[in-house]
């Protein structure tokens, strides 16, 4: 059976890399199954490591995460406009964000039907093009402040290439810096303020605020100019279940477009497709390097692996939905060895159980 396996303690390294360079505190990001690390078990691993204050865009991840924390917040980034998702971050007593003037409308509504005073958190849009107010409309934001059933602790951005273009990250810092100015001068605290993503961390100087929002760094995956101490983390692994051996001429999987050149052993590893194996490239964002690599992949004609007892073994025939073959010609490999493969915990099915070892 194929499992996602994850190394605790070079996760916890991760983190304690990450609160060095950050040098203020960290919301951790666990959106995405944790970024497919396991939401339960991801965040499980960043609150023993003493993170407080934790962040989500569904608000059905809201259930789960209570049931494993204590007195930490949970911040929603999604300004929603949906009475049904206010009211279950309202009743639940999380953060919420406010990104326009009608979701801060719904916000109070709902919040002073439950008898409640909601937390919030001003969103500004400095050219993500999603939530939040432009900066043109602070007169509008500062509006929300006005609430009676909100209490706005705090106020963010989000960096739209903070990987690749550094002089448009720092004018969004500006944007937003500017922005949070004339609220505080209009009478209002901002409250703790956060812009910095896991891309802006490590690749972007001066652009930590109050707090870092914090998720794919953890996992060692993230786009960076230059070398890191981070571990890349997560594999997908299965034992062997069958091996075998066929001749020269044999076809092997779908279509029959892989045919044997010699006599060839094979090992059939159970996963596929449906496991995330195959899918698509490990890379968590697009970029030029990307486009390139990609490029020059092909031109090499480079196949796709599987490690077996420390070596690689080259995938043969078309990947199935469950079961892969691996031609092991020459090894030792047997049935119940371990075979894994790096590929990202995002494309990881999250049916498949995450292992922490």
């Amino acid at each position: 059976m194929s499992r996602y396996v994850i190394e605790k303690s070079k996760l916890i390294e991760n983190i304690e890399i990450l609160k060095e360079k950050a040098g203020v505190p960290l919301i951790g990001v666990v959106k995405g199954n944790g970024y497919g690390f396991g939401i339960k078990e991801f965040t499980a691993v960043l609150k023993e490591c003493g993170i407080k204050t934790f962040a989500v865009t569904e608000v059905t991840d809201i259930p789960i995460l209570k049931e494993i924390l204590d007195d930490e917040d949970i911040l929603v980034m999604r300004s929603t406009c949906i009475e049904d998702e206010a009211k279950m971050i309202a009743e639940n007593g999380c953060i919420a964000t406010i990104g326009s003037s009608e979701a801060c409308k719904v916000m109070n509504e709902v919040s002073a039907n439950l008898g409640v005073k909601t937390k919030c958190h001003l969103k500004i849009d400095t050219g993500m093009g999603r939530y939040g107010f432009m900066p043109s409309e602070v007169s509008k934001a500062i509006e929300c402040y006005k609430a009676e059933n909100l209490e706005f602790v705090g106020a963010y951005t989000h960096f739209s290439d903070a990987f690749g273009n550094t002089e448009l990250t720092k004018a969004q810092l500006v944007l937003f810096k500017d922005t949070m100015k004339q609220i505080e001068n209009a009478g209002f605290n901002a409250g703790t303020l956060h812009c910095a993503n896991s891309p802006a961390l490590l690749n972007v100087e001066d652009v930590c605020l109050d707090s870092v929002r914090l998720g794919s760094a953890f996992t060692g995956r993230v786009i960076t100019r230059s070398k890191t101490k981070l571990n890349r983390l997560g594999s997908l692994e299965a034992e062997v279940i069958e091996t075998k051996t066929v001749p020269a001429g044999y076809s092997i999987g779908y279509m029959g477009t892989f045919k044997t050149k010699r006599e060839t052993k094979i090992a059939i590893v159970p996963f596929g497709h449906y496991d995330g194996f195959g899918l698509t490239t490990d890379k968590e964002e697009i970029s030029l390097h990307y486009v390139l690599s990609i490029f020059k992949q092909f031109l090499q004609k480079k196949r796709t692996h599987v490690r077996i007892n420390g070596r690689m073994f080259r995938v043969i025939g078309k990947i199935g939905l469950s079961h892969t073959a691996v031609d092991i010609t020459g090894s030792d490999v047997k049935v119940g060895d371990i075979a894994s493969a790096d590929i990202s915990p995002l494309l990881v099915n999250p049916r498949i159980e995450r292992i922490y070892k």
